[in-house]
């Protein structure tokens, strides 16, 4: 079958740019004055492929399906990966008052700023206080970091407890909307009780989004299905995170993922994604321009994974099934009879294993009360029995305690 999609191939995709990265980079982003004396010459720019999009829920606005993930580090000037994003198309950017140091929102701000394009992007934040007045404080910081009126989305971070999304959140949302701060609400989750927040949310009007962990590890869970499927049905935006399904220590058995098709691992896995149509998009950490490319590639290209990549990729999830952490710490936390925090600690050590960031990992990981950092010398042994599969916490967290402090 054909790699291309309107006259551009995959390969034309993940090319363009490679040559002179900073030089396409800041001439398709920036008003320059060579840039504008090129445009009034009648000269031509090339095309490059753009990612495809879908409606996000009930807002009705049409986004990539491929979203830019800014929990990383961004250059505080001008950063080129975001401009390399949006020149194929991806102007949704996920920002969050916490993210890299808090420094996210200021670099996201520089750069919209620097090529005058607020109006053409899709600009997301996150509050990590839940209650109306701390959310409005965060908003109002979020606002101001990011050097605008208001905000295209506007999440509580990382929720957990369901009483706050209380009556009390739904009037400051509509308070907060009416007065243009932020066009959409919804909130992220991605802990043991993602399941019952969904349900909840889809029987409440005023949840516009949410962003949810959603990997190919979870295809199969019955329960999870449900809750998507009355949240798609309630018309709320639905949007993937954690999709890589990543967990620390086990590089090796990256390697055993063999490359059946066209597609690596971590591009089969989005394609996985793509192909639920209750899906509208999914985040993805792209903090190099392979991984920018490689994803915009995946997306840009219509072509549905074969049945032979689809198995390979079932095998490699029970492959490295006892290996990935699903945040449920409220079965193998009560085993330890100590202040422990063994889902929160699981992340931070993907964060820096798989996703590169191991300062940012060290600082998150500094964060948590003393007790839960001081892990070196407890016996997991029981929260390894209790974990549904079987992950050798012994291993990681004594690793954590060594690397993250």
């Amino acid at each position: 079958m054909s790699n291309q999609r309107n006259g551009f191939s995959r390969r034309e995709v993940l090319m363009s740019g490679a040559t002179a990265t900073a030089g396409a980079i800041l001439g398709a982003s920036l008003h320059s004055e060579d840039a504008d004396a090129a445009e009034a010459k009648g000269k031509k720019k090339k095309k490059v492929p753009q990612v495809p999009t879908r409606v996000l829920g009930k807002t009705g606005q049409r986004i990539p399906i491929l979203l830019f993930g800014a929990a990383f580090r961004l250059n505080p000037v001008f950063d080129p990966l975001l401009a390399e994003a949006l020149r194929y198309g991806v102007n949704y950017f996920d920002a969050a008052d916490c993210y890299a140091g808090s420094t996210c929102e200021a670099a996201v701000a520089s750069f919209h700023k620097r090529i005058h394009a607020r109006s053409k992007l899709w600009l997301t934040s996150k509050s990590d206080l839940h209650d109306p007045t701390g959310f409005e404080k965060r908003l109002e910081r979020s606002l101001q970091r990011l050097q605008t009126s208001y905000v295209d989305m506007y999440y509580l971070h990382a929720l957990k407890d369901k009483s706050y999304l209380s009556p009390a959140l739904a009037r400051k949302v509509a308070e907060l909307k009416k007065k243009g701060k932020l066009r959409y609400f919804g909130f992220s989750c991605h802990s043991h009780n993602v399941v019952e927040l969904m349900n909840i949310a889809a029987k409440l009007p005023w949840i516009d989004s949410i962003m949810f962990r959603y990997n190919f590890r979870q295809y199969g869970d019955k329960a999870l299905n449900k809750a998507i499927d009355a949240c798609h049905r309630a018309n709320i935006g639905l949007i993937a995170m954690k999709t890589q399904g990543s967990s620390s220590s086990f590089e090796p058995k990256w390697k055993q993922f063999q490359k059946k098709g066209k597609w690596n691992k971590f591009q089969a896995v989005l394609k996985a994604v793509w192909a639920d149509p209750r899906i509208t998009a999914s985040v993805s950490h792209m903090d190099t321009f392979q991984k920018l490319r490689e994803n915009i590639a995946a997306a840009c290209d219509l072509q549905k994974l074969t049945q032979i990549e689809v198995e390979e990729l079932v095998r490699y999830a029970a492959a490295t099934r006892s290996l990935a952490c699903n945040g449920c710490e409220h079965i193998c936390n009560p085993t330890i009879d100590a202040n422990v925090q063994i889902g929160t600690t699981m992340r931070y050590m993907m964060y820096h294993d798989a996703y590169g960031q191991q300062e940012e990992a060290r600082e998150l990981f500094a964060q948590l009360p003393q007790e839960a950092q001081n892990l070196a010398n407890i016996d997991f042994s029981a929260a390894t029995a209790a974990c549904p599969h079987n992950i050798d916490l012994n291993y990681h967290l004594h690793r954590a305690a060594r690397i993250l402090t």
